[in-house]
């Protein structure tokens, strides 16, 4: 008599782990063998489980989970906005929302003035008076090193020092990437989208005064009150549709400023009436073909 094999058969959600799904830390990602283990994930009893609150990608066979929450990890190429922490020798240090802080090289700036040329001991000690402790700056990744943090550079004359505006801080997750991160809204204000999180919102900038600065021009002409509203209005906007994890790019921020003219900017501070104005975007962004 013939001897009879017995093949298991996996159930579908043994076999392959469900792309996209949040999952909490703990919760069962994959009983597959045939995966390897990426970020955030951990195996246990042959089964592959969560680490972190998130959403669960694949590339191959390769799981990882992206958290809702995490610090900032760069990538060349990006636009960030960052707080100056430290001035050391050839060098100042930023706060840019990751795990370490970022490296600003003085050989990494246009000097006022525009001009390209050799760093001299004379520009090493005037480091301070470019850029000091507390300034805002918005940059570009150069290269990342070996241990996570950031070289940074401001060489493009449209990178530099951030003089009036306000800050927003949202997590990195829902700024989207795109090719341009600096837009001039038609509601009057200008708008820099970091992707690590930082948000910068200030009056519409003339670009052709940076030209003789260096990127180190510093306007700090009172803003008149119309301006300030549309920036106060424009933040509150913004936290809105971070709350509501919805991803921020310049449309999306746009139609959101003009759905909240029904409400006053004080009343964008009460959650249902922010969650109306995020549905009345999504609902247009939807129409549109822009989601």
């Amino acid at each position: 008599m013939a001897e009879i094999r017995r093949i298991r058969i996996k159930p579908p959600s043994e076999k392959a782990a469900e792309v996209n799904r949040l999952v909490t830390p703990g919760d069962t990602i994959t009983s597959d063998s045939d995966y390897m283990r990426g970020h955030g994930t951990y195996f246990e009893d042959t089964k592959l489980l969560a680490s972190v609150a998130g959403v669960v990608e694949t590339v191959n066979k390769l799981i990882h989970v992206n958290p809702l929450k995490t610090r900032y990890n760069g990538e060349v190429g990006d636009v960030i906005i960052g707080r100056i922490v430290e001035v050391a020798q050839n060098r100042w240090k930023l706060d840019t929302n990751s795990r370490l802080n970022s490296v600003l090289m003085l050989s990494s700036v246009n000097l006022p003035g525009g001009e390209l040329r050799r760093r001299s001991a004379k520009d090493e000690l005037n480091m301070r008076k470019y850029l000091q402790e507390g300034d805002l700056v918005s940059a570009e990744v150069q290269s990342v090193y070996g241990d996570g943090s950031l070289s940074l550079h401001t060489r493009n004359l449209k990178y530099g020092k951030l003089g009036q505006g306000m800050l927003v801080k949202v997590s990195p997750m829902v700024v989207k990437r795109s090719k341009t991160h600096m837009h001039n809204l038609s509601c009057g204000a200008s708008i820099i989208l970091g992707n690590n999180g930082y948000i910068w919102i200030s009056p519409i900038v003339n670009q052709q005064e940076d030209i003789h600065s260096g990127g180190f021009i510093q306007n700090l002409e009172p803003v008149p009150m119309e301006d300030r509203e549309v920036i106060v209005r424009l933040r509150n906007c913004i936290l809105g549709l971070a709350s509501q994890n919805v991803m921020l790019f310049d449309t999306c921020i746009l139609y959101t400023y003009e759905s909240s003219m029904r409400y006053t900017i004080t009343e964008l501070l009460v959650p249902e009436k922010m969650e109306n104005v995020v549905e009345w975007t999504l609902q247009r962004l939807e129409q549109e073909g822009a989601v």
